[in-house]
């Protein structure tokens, strides 16, 4: 089941579906001079302090409170003390669904202990909280430091698919990346595993931005097959949709409320399936 913020963010998607298909590739997922030069005049406002104390904004004040004391005593330790406070303080952000922080954590681990899974995990932490945020600037300082991240991760595994992926997505989704070259990497890792989920549902968004409908209804087909979820049926119908097959596009929106669950999405789709059925 998709969560709310994943909801409402599939709702404004299709509500705007036609004007991002409208819109050229390189304005939808290409680099902008604009927000990477404010992504780089903003990015010293966020760091491990001030992404933690925004993350508090709102938490019971106990937990807060637990994760004040946890800060304090990273402060002061050093060493394999440091890192066993820091993954307790990493645990305590992903309990919270607080991906910002965590990457930060993570990152923190990395610097004193170069290891590939610290920086794997800085990398996902940071793309799944860019992923949805409203913040533009702080997303696209997000989407930079997971790209880092990654790149660390690639260095010091190059074999890796899960670090491909996660970089090739990093570069194609965010406004700080090089989207051709991530979609380079994410064709590598599908030409090794073609099975990858992460790789086509990424690849599918790519081809549905760019009007490429055919390959886009392959890429979520493939997905679905592997790991079926509501979002997945909905980027399928409206590839369907765009490209006449009402038919599929229906039974496919239809299998996105059905696993959604969520009243907002299923008068939405039920809209669009009252709409494709004229």
């Amino acid at each position: 089941m998709l969560n709310t913020k994943q909801i409402v963010v599939i709702v404004v998607v299709v509500a705007i579906m036609g004007a991002l298909l409208a819109r050229p590739i390189k304005g939808l997922v290409g680099e902008d001079k604009g927000q990477a030069s404010e992504s780089t005049e903003n990015s010293s406002a966020y760091n491990f302090k001030s992404v933690s104390d925004i993350s508090k904004q709102g938490l019971n004040p106990t937990l807060a409170a637990e994760i004040n004391a946890l800060e304090e005593q990273v402060a002061k330790a050093e060493g394999d003390e440091k890192l066993a406070l820091l993954e307790q303080l990493a645990q305590k952000w992903d309990d919270l669904a607080k991906y910002a922080p965590q990457g930060f954590v993570y990152e923190e681990m990395a610097k004193i202990s170069p290891k590939f899974d610290y920086w794997l995990k800085s990398g996902d932490a940071y793309r799944s909280a860019y992923t949805n945020l409203q913040d533009t600037a702080m997303a696209a300082e997000l989407n930079r430091l997971a790209i880092q991240s990654y790149e660390k991760a690639v260095e010091l595994n190059e074999n890796s698919l899960d670090a491909k992926t996660g970089l090739g997505a990093a570069m194609v989704t965010g406004t700080t990346g090089n989207p051709m070259a991530g979609i380079a990497l994410l064709r590598e890792v599908v030409e090794k595993d073609p099975k990858n989920v992460q790789a086509n549902r990424t690849l599918g968004l790519f081809s549905l931005q760019s009007r490429q409908f055919d390959k886009a209804i392959e890429r979520f087909k493939t997905v679905i097959e592997l790991s079926p979820d509501a979002e997945s049926y909905f980027y399928l119908a409206t590839g369907y949709e765009n490209i006449g097959l009402k038919n599929e596009a229906i039974a496919a929106f239809q299998k996105s409320k059905e696993l959604a669950s969520d009243p907002t999405l299923s008068q939405f789709i039920d809209r669009r399936v009252e709409e494709l059925s004229k």
